[in-house]
């Protein structure tokens, strides 16, 4: 229940980047039970979402304000935040591959999503493209896998580059074993998507067929439609529909 945990952001600045900050916060996150993430921030400092009961998450701010044994804290910053439901406490940063959306004027309009996943591009077809609305959720096709050189391909009237960057997997289970068993969490770092998203299979068949879901987290927008608000082409800042003009 969300009425017993409490959630966090802090930011620890000093010497914090390069000594290993990171990864000793994980650990001592896990040894808490907490649930979050850690990532490098601006300005050489370390930023950390924290989740959990409240006894827990006070006694890991209190080792990261005396930090690790190689780094130097001169300062922690915290701010109360709404809890994102996480499913691990995870380094964030750490790109697993690139991603790609394109949108297709194919006999049926949709978008593709694909994710890089050992060296192929692993697709889904989206009838009505991605959100960042938590309370929408997108019917995703699986359809085959794509070669990477495919990212950056458009064709007038056709095909465009909607969105594109780099991704983290996320959850409990590594990937691709978390495809497999139908229930992925990962992180986008695009030019119109970013935070944390999750692709739930709800029916297994030829062409599985899967939910695409916005996490709850700082980057969502709810109320928001990004495909009506961002039709532009991240390639060529075309529409297209102006494309088909």
């Amino acid at each position: 229940m969300t009425d017993d945990l409490t959630a966090l952001r802090a930011t620890i600045h000093g010497k914090v980047q390069g000594v290993g900050f990171r990864y000793a916060t994980r650990r001592r996150a896990q040894e808490l039970g907490l649930l979050g993430w850690v990532a490098n921030g601006p300005d050489s400092t370390v930023v950390a979402h924290i989740e959990g009961p409240p006894a827990a998450v006070e006694e890991l701010l209190a080792y990261l304000r005396r930090g690790p044994p190689s780094a130097h804290v001169t300062d922690v910053e915290t701010e109360q935040t709404p809890v994102e439901g996480h499913e691990q406490f995870a380094i964030r940063g750490i790109p697993a591959g690139v991603f790609v959306v394109q949108e297709h004027a194919a006999t049926t309009h949709h978008f593709d999503l694909r994710l890089e996943v050992a060296g192929v591009m692993r697709s889904w077809a989206l009838p009505k493209g991605p959100s960042l609305d938590p309370a929408v959720k997108r019917l995703a096709v699986e359809v085959g896998d794509h070669s990477i050189a495919h990212n950056t391909f458009e064709e007038q009237g056709r095909v465009i580059v909607w969105d594109r960057g780099t991704y983290e997997q996320g959850g409990r289970v590594p990937w691709p074993e978390a495809l497999t068993r139908g229930h992925a969490v990962f992180v986008l770092h695009g030019q119109k998507l970013h935070g944390g998203f999750a692709l739930q299979r709800t029916r297994a068949a030829d062409k599985p067929q899967w939910l695409l879901i916005k996490r709850r987290d700082a980057d969502a927008r709810p109320g928001s439609d990004i495909v009506a608000q961002r039709p532009e082409s991240v390639l060529s800042e075309h529409t297209l529909d102006e494309v088909l003009d």
